[in-house]
């Protein structure tokens, strides 16, 4: 697989007390494989952290993994926390065990994608090109 955005940075954060990476280290080879370039901070990190590492970085977008169910408090920091630095620019995606009643919330809040589990590496990767394609026209 190929992606319009070759040099395009991408963080994975896995946010809170969650210690299960399986899936972030996942998505951390598809969206490698595609030739995207990650950075993943690995887990227990808090919000403050992860968003430090986004600036640091310079990346396109924060990819967020958690499975503990805190994801509507922990994914609003992030976002909080990116306004707050005047980084809002940096688009915020998350996936995890996530019920699809807190989606749209999700959504609301500004995550510009939620993936769950069974979501295809195809996707993922349609998804996150196509959000990085709309980011780069604006």
């Amino acid at each position: 697989m190929t992606t319009a955005h070759p040099r395009a940075r991408i963080l994975i954060g896995k946010p809170g007390l969650d210690g299960h990476d399986r899936g972030a280290k996942y998505i951390v080879h598809i969206l490698r494989d595609a030739g995207y370039e990650v950075v993943y901070t690995g887990i227990r990190r808090s919000p403050e952290q992860i968003v430090e590492a986004a600036i640091q970085e310079d990346v396109a977008a924060i990819g967020l993994s958690l499975l503990s169910g805190a994801h509507n408090e922990l994914f609003r920091q992030v976002i909080d926390l990116l306004k707050a630095r005047g980084a809002e620019d940096i688009l915020v995606f998350g996936g995890g065990i996530i019920p699809a009643s807190d989606i749209p919330g999700l959504h609301e809040m500004g995550m510009a994608a939620v993936f769950t589990p069974g979501s295809s590496a195809k996707e993922i990767i349609a998804t996150v090109d196509r959000l990085l394609s709309v980011r780069q026209e604006v």
